[in-house]
């Protein structure tokens, strides 16, 4: 089954195939954001179930405003870091690396135990409406734009989150740059229309990711995995691209590596698209040609085209998400030749939480 189950070295890491979990919210989490018994069962399925790396959940970063979602985890307690140790100890027990996904929601904002306003670069709501996944908000609230103050909280909670995961033994971080939260935000010219030196040009755009990249770097020191998640299109937003386009991205690409990652997941509706307003590369094919990078590839990754994106790139993590929460034995399945389920979206009905999903497996079951 070409190399994809053989261990491999990546991010600092040895892993025992080249699988790994894509980072999905399940708002599982106690009110007060600490992770619980239910959320260690879910992790450590998939790491029983054969996955090489897990990635958690977007995880908020402090107690101002990057919470998005009510039940989201945070990283930013005793009793968060606590909760989290417990179940890096079960992954870990079970055979798999796992890293968390440090996320600030930005304008992309549904519940936040601590403040009702939003912050985001600039006073601009998110494209199309809030999902109904993760929680009962209609329409999306106006943000309020980021002061320097504002700015400088959110590094400090980047870093301060950093150095809590290391604590817990995590074996890496991934940065949330992605799917319109608050790093991909100040990249977005939809979201950042400032007027500052976080505005208008590229560099300035870039000038936060850089600034946080450099801080995480900092705190948890030269020798521990770092990354970040980046794409163009946005959670509710299809269609967006930067305006720089392909040699924008790359510009990307080569800022967050000179400021200090190891690796970068991309994430697109399909690996192979060609999101770019010229060019005819695809995310994943960028991040490839530049050196010095790890990368993890996401996006419409199943047992019918895995090998495709293997051997596309060699070198680099296939990141499940849907065909995950259908089989969080996605890995095992594949090696034992067994069959493998698609994902019935009632599991996550009426919201995304893993009792609903049990739930609804326990109903459905043969």
């Amino acid at each position: 089954m070409s190399n994809v189950m053989l261990a491999n070295k990546f991010a600092s890491q040895t892993l025992p195939n080249r699988f790994a979990l894509a980072p999905m919210t399940r708002i599982s989490a106690e009110v007060n954001g600490d992770p619980n018994d239910l959320m260690a069962d879910h992790y450590e399925a998939y790491a029983k179930g054969g996955f090489g790396l897990i990635i958690t959940e977007g995880t908020y970063t402090d107690d101002k405003a990057s919470q998005g979602y009510a039940n989201q985890p945070g990283m930013i307690s005793d009793s968060q870091v606590a909760g989290w140790q417990t179940i890096v100890n079960r992954v870990h027990e079970a055979g798999s690396k796992i890293f968390v996904q440090l996320m600030h929601a930005g304008a992309q904002f549904q519940a936040n135990r601590f403040t009702d306003q939003p912050l985001a670069p600039s006073a601009v709501v998110p494209v199309g409406a809030p999902l109904g996944f993760y929680g009962d908000q209609k329409e999306w609230q106006t943000p309020e734009a980021m002061t320097a103050s504002d700015i400088q909280v959110a590094i400090d909670g980047f870093s301060q989150s950093a150095a809590n995961a290391k604590a817990a033994g995590f074996d890496g971080i991934e940065l949330h740059g992605a799917n319109g939260y608050l790093l991909h935000q100040f990249l977005s010219t939809h979201f950042n229309q400032r007027d500052d030196n976080y505005g208008g040009s590229l560099d300035n755009r870039l000038r936060l990711v850089v600034e946080v990249v450099k801080a995480v770097r900092r705190a948890v020191g030269p020798d521990f995995a770092v990354g970040i998640r980046l794409s163009q299109v946005t959670v509710t937003d299809p269609d967006y691209q930067f305006p720089e386009g392909q040699s924008g991205f790359q510009r990307i690409v080569e800022s967050v590596r000179d400021a200090g990652v190891d690796f970068i997941h991309t994430t697109d509706g399909d690996v192979r698209r060609t999101p770019f307003i010229d060019g005819d590369l695809a995310l994943a094919d960028v991040v490839a040609g530049v050196e010095g990078l790890d990368l993890i590839v996401n996006g419409g990754i199943d047992e019918t085209n895995f090998h495709d994106a293997a051997g596309d790139y060699p070198d680099a993590l296939l990141a499940v998400g849907k065909k995950a929460l259908a089989n969080p034995d996605f890995v095992q399945r594949l090696k034992d030749g067994k069959e493998i389920a698609d994902i019935h979206f009632a599991m996550l009905q009426p919201k995304a939480t893993i009792r609903n999903e049990l739930a609804w497996r326990k109903e459905n079951a043969a």
